[in-house]
Formats: C-alpha cells, sequence, structure tokens
C-alpha cells in the first residue's frame, strides 16, 4: 500500500511535499522548515505554532485545544505537533529556530502524543 503525498505551501520556504496523515511539524522538518519545537511534540509548550491561510483542519486534538486556550492562543494559531497533513495546506511557521535564536526539544515522535483525542477547532465549518 502506498502513502499519498501532499503539498503544503509554507511562508517564506515553498512548497513542501509530505506523507498524508504524517505530523505536520515532521513533514516541515524534513522540508527544510526551521520550525521551533521544544516539548518533544507533547503539546505542553506552544513554540511549534503555526498560522493557517487555507486548508486548516477542522479537528483538532484536546490536549491541543488545551494548551492554545491555556495561553490564549485558541482561534489564532494551530500547533504543528498536533496536526496531521492533509492537500491544500498553506501555513505561516510562526516561531522557527532561525527567528528565536533558541535550540530545538528533542525530536517528536512519528505519530501524535500524547495518544490523540478529537475535537472540533473553533470557527471550524463542521461546528455547530
Amino acid at each position: 500500500m502506498t502513502q499519498n503525498t501532499v503539498d503544503i505551501t509554507v511562508e517564506g520556504y515553498g512548497v513542501v511535499t509530505a506523507r498524508e496523515g504524517e505530523r505536520l511539524v515532521l513533514a516541515l522538518e524534513r522540508g527544510g522548515v526551521d520550525i521551533l519545537h521544544r516539548c518533544g511534540g507533547q503539546a505542553r509548550c506552544t513554540t511549534c505554532r503555526v498560522s493557517f491561510q487555507e486548508g486548516e483542519p477542522d479537528r483538532m486534538t484536546v490536549a491541543e485545544y488545551t494548551k492554545l486556550e491555556e495561553k490564549g492562543l485558541l482561534g489564532q494559531a494551530r500547533l504543528s505537533c498536533q496536526i496531521e497533513c492533509e492537500d491544500s495546506m498553506a501555513l505561516t511557521p510562526l516561531q522557527t529556530v532561525k527567528l528565536t535564536g533558541l535550540e530545538p526539544g528533542k525530536a517528536p515522535a512519528d505519530h501524535i502524543e500524547p495518544e490523540p483525542e478529537w475535537t472540533t477547532r473553533p470557527g471550524a465549518s463542521t461546528e455547530g
């Protein structure tokens, strides 16, 4: 079984080709984007945040929702460690290694952690 690839347009970096369902933070790194991540992809911080111009997924993990709400970022940013790649995404990385001068933390796992419990993001087309 071959996995489909999707193209993600990243502001300032061009197009990154990813595997459908791949963690966005990993696809960005592999594609040459120096996305910052400090907590190992566990939704314990917000350093890997991105903003979407198009293709923002309607679903989000409860861990992402909780962390964004806690930091006052809900509806303004998403955590790339909690997003699976889909076709037609266009986004801007909000914190990069170069921009912040910080070193990334340990590499995130191939699968979303903690074990994803899904909810609908505020403003999603499927909400209400």
